[in-house]
C-alpha cells in the first residue's frame, strides 16, 4: 500500500448523491476527491427515465435554489415535460420530466470533469480508515491509500448487492455493474450500523415490437416551465410516452406462479420500497383491482429502449415474457433488459446528525440511498446537504441545518435521522407539514439565501433572485396600498374582464383573491407595476392564500421555539429517572439536537419531553449555583 493523494473531501460514489456533494463542496472551494467503481457509473439513472414528480420535484427545485446541478441539467437533457397536479392547489403542483438518460449521464461527467477542484478516479473504496474517533483516509482495492479531512459515503444500491431474478441470483449493483462486496464490512468494523432493503426495476422492451395504437398516448405541456431558476431558454417537448394497462390474464398468470416469485419463496430477504411495489406485490395487495396502470416511457432520443413504468418485477424471465404478452400493446414485445431486483445494504440514518455526518466520527458524512431513501432526487438532495457541510467542516464554519419549515430537503433529512426508516424512504408532499409555505415556485425565496451564505450562489443567480424578490416587494405594495373606490368606470372595467363589480372600498389586492383573476388580467386595466412571470405568479399565490400561509406561518413560528431549545449534548438519559424506559433508550440512541426535534422521536412522549424540560432547566440551576459559589470560594 501507498500514500497516493490527500483531499479535504473524500466522495465514495459519483451517482445523484455523489455528484452533487462533490459539486458542493468543490465549488465551495475544497480539494475534492469523487470516487465511482466506473466512470460510466456518473449520474447513471438505473431505474425510472425520469427527473422530478410529486414532492421529488419540490426537491429538484431546493437543490437549485441551493446552488445544486440537478435542475440545470434536466432542463438541458429532458425530453417531455408535465406539470402534475394542476387541478390541486399550488402546494402540490409538481413539475416530471422524461429524461434521455444516456445524454443526461454525458451532460453530468463532462460537468464534473470541467470543475476546479474535483478530481474523478474510477476506484473501488474498500476499507475506511478513522483514528481517535475522526476520519483520517480510505484504502482502494489496488491498495492506495488517500488521506482526507472529511469523507462522504454516497455508495447508493452497491455495498452487498445482489442481483435477482426468478432462481437466478449473483453479485452485483445496478444494470450489471459491479457490487462494492468488502466496504460494509470495514464500516462495520468501526461501528456503522446496518439494514438490508431492496428495491426494484421493470423490464425495458424494445420500441420497435410495441404496437402503440393500441395505447393511450400521453403529451407533454403546451407551456412548458423549467426545473432551474437559471434556466432562460424553453425546453421542449420531443417525444411521448403512453399508457396500457393490466388485465385479468395478466393478472392470472402473475397469481399460478407466485410460488417462484422470490419476495414469496424467501429469497428476498431485504425490505421493499411500500410506494412502488414490484407487479406480483400489487396482485396480492389488490386482490380485486381488475387492471393495473402502465407507462411506456422512452430511455432516449436515440434509442428504442422502453421502461414500463409500474411493472417492476423480480419474476422469472419465462414468466416476465408470458405475462408481457399479455397486455395491450405490447404482444409481441421484445425484452432488452430483464426487469430484477437488487438487495443491498444500507446504513441506518438514525446514526446521523441534521448535518448528515455521523455522530460518533467526526468528519464521516453519508448521503442518498445508503442512507435508506429511494429516488433519484432524495439523494441529490442529501447529496448537496452532505457536500456543503463538509465543506463548512473543512473550513471551520457553522453547518447547514435546514428546518422543517424551510423545505422539503429539511423534512427528509428531519425524518430520516430521527424517526428512522423501515423501509426505503420516499418524499411525499403528506410528509410536509407547512406544504403551502414550501411550494416549488417560490423555493428560490426560501432556500437562495442560504446557498449564497455558504459560498455556492453565483453572483448570477443571486443578482437574479434579488430582481425577483424586489419585483414581489414592489407589487405587493403596491396592490396592498392602491385603494379601489366603486364607481362606474372602475364596475365597467371589472366587469369586461368578467371579474364582476364592486359595491365596497377594497384594496386592488383583494382582487387577486378571486378566482380565475391573474395579475396579468389586472395589468390590462390597471397602471400596476410591470414584473417578471415568475414574480406575478408569487404575487397571485401570496395574496390568493394569504390567510392560509398566515396561519401556517404562525405555527412555524410557535414550533419553531422548541427547535431553538437546543439539548446539551452528552446528557445521560439513563439517569432521568422520571423518563419511561422507552423514552430513555430512544433519546439516548437518537442524541437529538433540540427538544422540537426530540418531541418528533417515535416512542417519546409529551409527558416525556415536559420530564427532559425541567431537568434540563434543574442542571442548569445547579450549574449556576456551582459556579457562584466557585466564584465566592
Amino acid at each position: 500500500m501507498f500514500t497516493a493523494g490527500k483531499y479535504d473531501v473524500i466522495v465514495i460514489g459519483a451517482g445523484h448523491a455523489g455528484i452533487e456533494a462533490a459539486l458542493a463542496s468543490a465549488r465551495i472551494g475544497c480539494k475534492t476527491l469523487m470516487t465511482t467503481l466506473s466512470l460510466e457509473n456518473i449520474a447513471m439513472m438505473p431505474c425510472n427515465p425520469s427527473i422530478g414528480g410529486p414532492a421529488k420535484g419540490h426537491l429538484v427545485r431546493e437543490i437549485d435554489a441551493l446552488g445544486g446541478q440537478m435542475g440545470l441539467t434536466a432542463d438541458k437533457t429532458c425530453i417531455q415535460f408535465r406539470m402534475l397536479n394542476t387541478g390541486k392547489g399550488a402546494a402540490v403542483h409538481a413539475l416530471r420530466a422524461q429524461a434521455d438518460k444516456k445524454i443526461y449521464q454525458a451532460v453530468m461527467k463532462e460537468i464534473c470533469e470541467n470543475t476546479d477542484n474535483l478530481d474523478i478516479k474510477q476506484l473501488l473504496i474498500e476499507k475506511i480508515i478513522v483514528e481517535n474517533k475522526k476520519i483520517a483516509a480510505v484504502i482502494t482495492e489496488t491498495g492506495e491509500i488517500y488521506q482526507a479531512t472529511t469523507v462522504i459515503l454516497a455508495s447508493g444500491t452497491y455495498l452487498k448487492g445482489r442481483i435477482i431474478i426468478g432462481e437466478t441470483i449473483y453479485d452485483g449493483g445496478p444494470n450489471g455493474q459491479r457490487a462494492a462486496i468488502n466496504l460494509s464490512d470495514s464500516l462495520k468494523e468501526i461501528g456503522i450500523k446496518f439494514m438490508r432493503f431492496k428495491t426494484g426495476t421493470p423490464a425495458r422492451v424494445d420500441g420497435r415490437t410495441l404496437d402503440f395504437s393500441k395505447m393511450e398516448i400521453q403529451k407533454g405541456d403546451e407551456n412548458i416551465q423549467n426545473f432551474s431558476f437559471m434556466t432562460d431558454i424553453p425546453t421542449k417537448n420531443k417525444t411521448f410516452c403512453y399508457l396500457t394497462y393490466t388485465n385479468n390474464k395478466t393478472h392470472e398468470i402473475l397469481k399460478k406462479n407466485l410460488h417462484r416469485a422470490p419476495m414469496a419463496n424467501g429469497i428476498i430477504e431485504g425490505t421493499g420500497p411500500r410506494y412502488c411495489p414490484s407487479i406480483e406485490s400489487k396482485i396480492i395487495m389488490f386482490p380485486d383491482k381488475e387492471r393495473h396502470q402502465l407507462f411506456l416511457e422512452p430511455e432516449g432520443l436515440n434509442t428504442q429502449e422502453y421502461y414500463v413504468q409500474g411493472m417492476s418485477t423480480s419474476m422469472p424471465m419465462d414468466v416476465q415474457i408470458e405475462f408481457l404478452h399479455t397486455i395491450p400493446g405490447l404482444e409481441n414485445a421484445k425484452i432488452m433488459r430483464p426487469g430484477y431486483a437488487i438487495e443491498y445494504d444500507c446504513i441506518d440514518p438514525l446514526q446521523l446528525k441534521p448535518t448528515l455526518e455521523f455522530k460518533g466520527i467526526a468528519g464521516f458524512f453519508s448521503a442518498g440511498q445508503s442512507n435508506g431513501t429511494s429516488g433519484y432526487e432524495e439523494a441529490a438532495a442529501q447529496g448537496i446537504i452532505a457536500g456543503i457541510n463538509a465543506a463548512m467542516f473543512v473550513k471551520g464554519k457553522e453547518p447547514l441545518i435546514l428546518k422543517r419549515s424551510e423545505g422539503y430537503i429539511g423534512v427528509l433529512i428531519d425524518d430520516l435521522i430521527t424517526k428512522g426508516t423501515q423501509e426505503p424512504y420516499r418524499m411525499m408532499t403528506s410528509r410536509a407539514e407547512y406544504r403551502l409555505l414550501l411550494r416549488q415556485d417560490n423555493a428560490d425565496l426560501r432556500l437562495t439565501p442560504h446557498g449564497r451564505s455558504v459560498g455556492l450562489v453565483s453572483n448570477e443567480r443571486w443578482n437574479r433572485f434579488q430582481t425577483k424578490k424586489a419585483e414581489i416587494e414592489i407589487a405587493t405594495s403596491y396592490l396592498s396600498n392602491t385603494i379601489l373606490t366603486p364607481s362606474k368606470d372602475i364596475n365597467d372595467k371589472l366587469i369586461s374582464l368578467n371579474i364582476g363589480e364592486i359595491r365596497n372600498t377594497m384594496p386592488l389586492s383583494e382582487l387577486l383573491r378571486r378566482p380565475n383573476v391573474t395579475y396579468e388580467n389586472l395589468q390590462t386595466i390597471f397602471d400596476i407595476p410591470q414584473i417578471s412571470t415568475e414574480a406575478q405568479f408569487q404575487v397571485e399565490t401570496n395574496f390568493y392564500y394569504e390567510g392560509y400561509i398566515k396561519k401556517q406561518t404562525e405555527l412555524a413560528l410557535k414550533l419553531e421555539k422548541l427547535e431553538s431549545k437546543l439539548i446539551p449534548q452528552g446528557i445521560p438519559y439513563e439517569n432521568i429517572l422520571n423518563l419511561r424506559s422507552e423514552a430513555r433508550e430512544k433519546l439516548a440512541i437518537i442524541k437529538p439536537r433540540s427538544i422540537g426535534q426530540a418531541s418528533r422521536i417515535s416512542g417519546v412522549s409529551p409527558a416525556d419531553i415536559s420530564v427532559l424540560i425541567v431537568w434540563i432547566e434543574q442542571q442548569k440551576r445547579l450549574q449556576s449555583i456551582t459556579q457562584l459559589k466557585h466564584h465566592k470560594i
